[in-house]
């Protein structure tokens, strides 16, 4: 008896789906998983993006070296032009590399540049992206050609990587060599890292 009801049962045709309405149906979840997708993807927020237009050799900077560079810093938006960096003329020779010395320590520059710092090795190029959240916000620096919540952007060439150790240990040497030279106290220690606190106008 059991076999009949089975036999009954599976002889009732299945309804097919109507023709096109499997189409509109998989249309329907690709469309949806479309815009879901995109608008999980709008709703992450960028970090900061180091490209590498040149491959740097050696080992990565470390919390406490000073990173000596080459620099173009410009407005993601429309590629103007805020800040470069500017050699330091020192009166010693070999005492320091070539480019702005930017220590590698949290809040000394700008926490985008920070990040993308530590990413980068000795002879590198590199273009560096870095959203506004981790750049200057609602609150870039009075005067500065930066708008509120401007994406920055910066190429950037590492010259060289030095221990902290080494930058005071050259840093004194070129302070004693000045002071002899000129007979008086020397100045302080280079400066000029831009992304620091307020761009150069």
């Amino acid at each position: 008896m059991q076999d009949d009801v089975m036999t009954e049962i599976t002889a009732v045709p299945i309804k097919p789906v109507a023709k096109g309405s499997l189409t509109k149906l998989w249309l329907g979840v690709a469309l949806a998983v479309a815009v879901g997708g995109g608008l999980a993807w709008a709703a992450v927020p960028r970090g900061v993006d180091v490209d590498t237009e040149v491959a740097g050799t050696g080992a990565l900077p470390k919390i406490g070296d000073v990173v000596f560079l080459k620099y173009k810093g410009t407005l993601a938006s429309d590629g103007t032009v805020f800040d470069e960096s500017r050699d330091i003329p020192l009166p010693v020779e070999g005492i320091f590399p070539e480019g702005t010395p930017f220590p590698l320590e949290e809040g000394a520059t700008i926490p985008g540049f920070f990040e993308g710092l530590q990413q980068m090795q000795k002879g590198g190029k590199y273009t560096l992206f870095i959203p506004s959240d981790k750049a200057y916000g609602a609150e870039p620096p009075q005067g500065a050609p930066i708008p509120p919540n401007a994406d920055l952007e910066f190429e950037i060439e590492v010259m060289d990587i030095m221990s902290q150790k080494t930058f005071e240990r050259n840093l004194g040497i070129l302070q004693q060599a000045m002071q002899s030279q000129q007979g008086q106290g020397a100045p302080g220690g280079p400066s000029g890292a831009a992304p620091t606190a307020k761009p150069a106008q």
